[in-house]
């Protein structure tokens, strides 16, 4: 069993480390539908184990200077708080009860539903960084400060959410800030806010830490890895798989009624109907400059 979570562990530290996609989404999913693992250690254990791999990212963006701490400092002060108000309530609750697992697989599964979408419209999303600012500029850190609430509650209670989702958001909130510095100041974000969340299942008792250090040593060389291979593969192919799988285990986890293939289906067909229009859209842009 040991070596099956090294395994894992080396395969989500490969993705992150190609696709820069949260483990959080891909971790806890693998730990809950493979592995057995009871839901709240699963997410509490995620949630140290995403602390301590996105601390080297921190400290990579800093040198970069490509974190904004005027975000950063908006997003914690909606977030923490939220995170230890979703712990105490998960606390209160026995977190054996059906009630607590259904609602920790429930949301767990809309995260990686809306997570597959913001891998796929990635592009879409970056783009909108070179746009002018829409929303009222008194309004965008209220809205900061909301989102740092409900990623905040979100993550502590599904560890996921603080990756794609909050980039995603970022980009809409600030389409002027370039995309380096949304995604260094979601890192810096996630890392005090998973420790906060990670150290309130701590106190719970929901942490395992020998899993967290087997984890740890395959998704080291993992991440090292996959960050060198990015320029050898079609990152791509890798997302448009891993939209599929993610669309596949949250359906799984929070439709569990519906036809497996249904979800699966959807996206790929989704994913055909977007390479027809952006293919077309190219092709018009090429034949107007020829035109000129």
């Amino acid at each position: 069993m040991e070596w099956g979570y090294i395994v894992a562990g080396f395969a989500v530290g490969w993705l992150v480390g190609l696709t820069g996609v949260g483990g959080g989404s891909l971790m806890t999913p693998i730990l809950l539908l493979f592995f057995n693992v009871k839901a709240t250690v699963a997410v509490g254990t995620d949630l140290l184990y995403a602390s301590l791999t996105k601390s080297v990212g921190v400290l990579a963006h800093g040198k970069l200077g490509n974190i904004d701490w005027r975000i950063v400092g908006i997003l914690g002060l909606g977030s923490v708080p939220a995170s230890l108000i979703t712990t105490w309530l998960i606390g209160r609750y026995s977190l054996d009860s059906d009630a607590v697992i259904s609602s920790i697989r429930f949301w767990l599964g809309i995260a990686l539903l809306l997570t597959s979408l913001s891998v796929i419209f990635r592009h879409e999303l970056m783009k909108s960084a070179h746009h002018e600012q829409h929303l009222p500029r008194p309004a965008v850190p209220v809205l900061t400060f909301l989102l740092g609430v409900v990623l905040g509650a979100m993550v502590t209670l599904t560890s996921v959410g603080a990756g794609a989702l909050g980039v995603t958001a970022l980009l809409l909130l600030y389409p002027t800030i370039h995309i380096n510095r949304i995604i260094g100041s979601d890192v810096a974000h996630a890392v005090p806010l998973t420790l906060v969340a990670g150290l309130g299942h701590a106190s719970l008792g929901t942490v395992d830490y020998g899993l967290l250090g087997t984890l740890l040593i395959g998704s080291v060389p993992g991440i090292w890895i996959g960050s060198h291979m990015t320029r050898t593969i079609d990152e791509q192919w890798v997302r448009s798989v891993l939209a599929v799988i993610l669309v596949y285990v949250g359906q799984k986890l929070c439709l569990p009624d519906l036809p497996q293939w249904l979800g699966a289906v959807a996206v790929i067909v989704l994913m055909i109907v977007k390479a027809i229009y952006d293919s077309r859209k190219k092709l018009q842009g090429g034949t107007a400059l020829e035109a000129e």
